[in-house]
Parts: C-alpha cells; sequence; structure tokens
C-alpha cells in the first residue's frame, strides 16, 4: 500500500522585502500528485502537524540559509496544543525556531479560540515566528487577529482592490508591531498598488513562482516615480531585514568558512546561544582573509569561530534606522560594513540590516521631504503634518493641532511690499521652528499659514515665542493670529475630522483685535480666549 509521502512533493516560493528587492523566506508548500491530502489534513490535525513536520525536512534536504514559512490550520494548534515533532525537525535539521515563521491559515470559524491562542503562546515561547494567513479573504475576526499579535500579517491579493483596506491594515499593524505581507501578487499593477499601500513583503508569480528548487533570484520591477510609500514617521529596521546566517555558539572555523564560500551572497555569521541570541559576529572579508592566510587553515579550522568573531551589533525590533546608524558609528570604521543583528525582545535575532540598504532608503527619503518643503521657509507642507495627525490617533496619543497665520498680511504686502512680506514670513517659520521641541512638528501650509503639531506640554513655550514676540514688516507692526484644538484619544478618527474642529476656531481667532489665541477640545463645544480681546471691546476701550 502506498503512503500519502509517495505521491507529495514540495515546492518553495520567495517571500519579497519590497524596499531591498532582496528575498526575507521562503513559504514551503505541500503539492501532492495525486489526491488531495491538504482537505484530508484540514479535517486530521495529527495529519497536518506531519505535514508540517514533512515541510520542513524538505527545506532541510534543500540546504537554504533562508528563514522558512510553514503553513497549519488554525484547528490543528488549537486541537494539538502546539507541534512538538516540528520543535524536534527544527533540532534535526541544525535551525533556530525563530527562522521558522507559522502561518496559520482559515477555517477559523468553530476553532476554540482560546485553545488556539494558548497553542500560539507555547509556540512564540518557544522561539517560532507566528503569521495570519490569508487575511481579507478568510474568515479571521478582527477581534482575533488583535490577540494573536501575530509577528505577520499575509493579505489576500484581493484586497489590492481596494487600497484604502490594505493601508488601514498597515496602520493596525504598525500599532501592534506587525510586519504586513500581500501573497498572490501576479502583475506590475498589483506590485505597484501593495507598495503605495504600504505592504512591507509580498510574495506571488510576478516574482517567482513556487518551484521544486529554491529561488534566490527573482524579479522585482523597477519602481515608478510616482509610487510613494505609505506615511510613516521614521524609517523601521522592519522594512529592511534581511534573513540571518545563523550557527551555534560552538561552531567550528571550519563550518563557518564551509557556509560562507557555499553561499557567496551572505555577508557575514551570527553565531548565537541556543535560544537564539546573538553572542559573537563573523564578519565575511576578515574571516575569509585570517583563514587564507599562510597557515590560516592549519590554525584555526577546527578551531572555535567565535575567535575570529567580534561582538555582535544589535538593535530592538522596534529601532529606527536612524537608530542603526547610531550603533554602526560607534567603535572602529572596520566594523562600518558589518552586518547588524536585529532581535526581538527576548533578545532573539530575527534578521539582520545592512548599511548599504539603510542609506538607499534614507538618502530616497531625504530627496522626497526636499521636493516636498515649502521654497520659502523650507518647512514641510500640510500633507507631512496631516499624515503624522493621522499616525498620532492611530496611536491612541492625545496632541494638540494649531493654525497659525499673520494678520491682514495684504495690507502688509501693499503697504510695505512682497520682499518684506516674505521676509515676515521667514522669519515667523523661523521663530516655530527654533521654539518646536520633542516631538512637535511645523509645516507651512502656503502663503502666511502655518500649522503646528504639539503634544499639549509644548504648547504655553510654543505659543509664547511667536505670540509675545514684536512683528513688524518696513517698520509696520503686524501681529499674529493663532487657533489650536486639543484632541484627546478617540476624540478624532483623522486629520480632516480634527481640521473641521480647527476651522470654527480659526475664525473666532481672526475676529479678535491684536495678537489672539482660541483653544477648543475637540468633541465638545465652546471656547477659551487665550489672547486678544472681541474688537467691539476693544474699540470700545
Amino acid at each position: 500500500m502506498h503512503s500519502w509521502t509517495d505521491t507529495l512533493r514540495f515546492a518553495f516560493q520567495p517571500v519579497v522585502n519590497l524596499a531591498t528587492g532582496g528575498v526575507t523566506a521562503l513559504e514551503v508548500l505541500a503539492r501532492p500528485e495525486s489526491g488531495d491530502i491538504l482537505a484530508e489534513a484540514r479535517r486530521d490535525p495529527e495529519l497536518d502537524g506531519r505535514l508540517a513536520v514533512s515541510a520542513l525536512r524538505a527545506a532541510a534536504r534543500a540546504e537554504r540559509l533562508l528563514p522558512l514559512h510553514v503553513n497549519v490550520f488554525a484547528a490543528t494548534l488549537a486541537d494539538l496544543g502546539g507541534l512538538g515533532p516540528l520543535q524536534d525537525a527544527v533540532r534535526e535539521a541544525r535551525r533556530m525556531p525563530s527562522e521558522v515563521t507559522l502561518d496559520i491559515v482559515p477555517p477559523f470559524t468553530h476553532v476554540p479560540r482560546q485553545a488556539l491562542l494558548e497553542a500560539v503562546t507555547v509556540l512564540r515561547g518557544q522561539g517560532f515566528r507566528i503569521s495570519a494567513d490569508g487575511v481579507g479573504d478568510g474568515d479571521l475576526p478582527l477581534r482575533l487577529l488583535t490577540d494573536l499579535a501575530p509577528d505577520l500579517v499575509k493579505l489576500d491579493s484581493s484586497l489590492l482592490a481596494r487600497p484604502a483596506a490594505v493601508r488601514a491594515m498597515r496602520t493596525l499593524c504598525e500599532h501592534t508591531g506587525a510586519l504586513l505581507a500581500v501573497e498572490g501578487v501576479e502583475t506590475e499593477r498589483q506590485y505597484a498598488v501593495a507598495l503605495s499601500a504600504g505592504a512591507q513583503l509580498a510574495q506571488g508569480d510576478l516574482f517567482a513562482p513556487p518551484a521544486r528548487l529554491p529561488a534566490t533570484d527573482v524579479y522585482v520591477p523597477p519602481r515608478s516615480p510616482e509610487v510613494v510609500t505609505a506615511p510613516r514617521s521614521g524609517p523601521s529596521v522592519r522594512e529592511f531585514l534581511r534573513p540571518a546566517a545563523l550557527l551555534p555558539a560552538c561552531a567550528s572555523a571550519g563550518e563557518v568558512r564551509a557556509l560562507l564560500t557555499g553561499s557567496p551572497d551572505v555577508s557575514g555569521v551570527l553565531l548565537v546561544d541556543p535560544s537564539g541570541v546573538p553572542v559573537r559576529s563573523v564578519h565575511r572579508s576578515r574571516f575569509l582573509l585570517r583563514m587564507s592566510s599562510r597557515y590560516g587553515h592549519a590554525l584555526y579550522a577546527d578551531r572555535p569561530a567565535a575567535k575570529l568573531g567580534d561582538p555582535p551589533r544589535t538593535v530592538g525590533i522596534d529601532a529606527t534606522a536612524w537608530e542603526v546608524l547610531d550603533v554602526v558609528a560607534v567603535g572602529g570604521r572596520d566594523r562600518t560594513s558589518d552586518d547588524v543583528a536585529v532581535v526581538d525582545r527576548h533578545g532573539r535575532c530575527v534578521g539582520v540590516v545592512r548599511l548599504a540598504d539603510l542609506v538607499r532608503a534614507l538618502a530616497e527619503s531625504r530627496i522626497e521631504e526636499a521636493a516636498r518643503l515649502n521654497p520659502l521657509t523650507r518647512l514641510p507642507g500640510s500633507e507631512a503634518i496631516t499624515s503624522e495627525v493621522d499616525r498620532r490617533i492611530a496611536a491612541g496619543r492625545t496632541f494638540t493641532l494649531s493654525w497659525l497665520d499673520i494678520d491682514h498680511f495684504k495690507q502688509v504686502n501693499d503697504g510695505a511690499g512682497f520682499a518684506a512680506g516674505d521676509q515676515l514670513i521667514r522669519s515667523v517659520g523661523q521663530a516655530l521652528q527654533r521654539a518646536a521641541t520633542g516631538s512637535t512638528r511645523v509645516g507651512h501650509i502656503g502663503g502666511d499659514d502655518f500649522l503646528v503639531l504639539a503634544d499639549p506640554d509644548r504648547l504655553d513655550s510654543l505659543v509664547a515665542a511667536v505670540l509675545d514676540a514684536p512683528w513688524s514688516a518696513d517698520g509696520l507692526s503686524v501681529t499674529l493670529s493663532l487657533a489650536t484644538v486639543v484632541c484627546g484619544a478617540g476624540s478624532v478618527s483623522g486629520h480632516q475630522q480634527a481640521a473641521a474642529c480647527l476651522a470654527p476656531l480659526k475664525k473666532t481667532a481672526k475676529a479678535l483685535h491684536g495678537a489672539s489665541w482660541v483653544l477648543g477640545r475637540a468633541g465638545r463645544t465652546g471656547h477659551e480666549i487665550r489672547r486678544g480681546a472681541p474688537a467691539a471691546t476693544a474699540q470700545a476701550g
């Protein structure tokens, strides 16, 4: 009698990092030559568990160092309470659990919720990474998705027809600390939509179809100049993760040499303890130079590779690209090309970032930012401020949004001339910049109008810096008007609503005499007049 393993083969599909264009992992896919083993596995948790183990062993035979994605039904995890045999298979393959992402696939209906969450907790404690698969075309409730707290959310490509949904999921992922991927990308149009909507990873036939032999060279379409990635406060290292080449801390120099000579794309090896925590970093060029020196192989081949390594440079998974540059800047110049290990909250390596990827991305972001600056004040426009407003709303932060302008500015231009008017606008912008501290953001939205986004405790000092200063243009005295709306957590749904709350306050401030400041609160009626007086009262006095 033939076993189901006799007709089962596995294929590998690359998971592509959209920021770097590199392959970040391989998904292992079961491909039965006859029968419907996957339908049987859906009904039989034990069979599904054996399929996951077989997928891992097939990947081990392929001798690739890339991290792996292995599919498992949600019901399997809930029924078995975890996957003990899979952990044994990981050890047999001399891999780390952190190199394996379990793609939890639907259906979720009728799966015991608590049992599933407990199984995921066990697997995460063992070091496995968790992915929620088929989101958008399956039956995964949003509440369960957030309770699972996956490291990765995989969207069905059908959602690319609804970019707003993809952008909303990106915002949710940023809030929960997950990466966002899109599966089934088949056209360059879909790729462009995924990129502009904020997806960080993707897979599909466009890049490389599933194949018996793992592919590391994939097709990535050139970026169109009009493609703008989803707004974010600063590039996260999550967007630049590359697979790490890992070996046990006890590995010999000979084992490291074999890995490096067999994998020319690997720039370095991390030696990790049994938990996956980096303990030494071996740089490719420096290591091979020592090994190729006279007597180098004889001296080092059987000795621990750790003796030829350096202390690892690490950053947390929530670090920004700028923080990575700070880490790279510390120490000797000979280590500036070293990979930086990215670790989770337990200190376990989840990948590496390369300096070249970060420098390229940061340079591009600076060019894009410069193109959006107002040429008069060199301040960003309204788009940068409103995008940051949306991020703070999504993060549940309380903030203040203020609008500032120069009173009777047309009279300034008519009386003092356009050059004096331009200089006045520049001076106000410079004063706002100097007063902006911490997370305060200043934008010039055109003409004599400015937007200021600040935390409530930063507001008074900024107001004093601009409203208490004497302003003039070519000897003509000038006053400023300021309107502020305080937005508490949950009080507004987006920057459009915040702007709508600000509009009547702006009108009130402009109706006051002299330097004025009106403050209101989103979701509440009424306002405070903190500076200025009603025009009728001023005339009567």
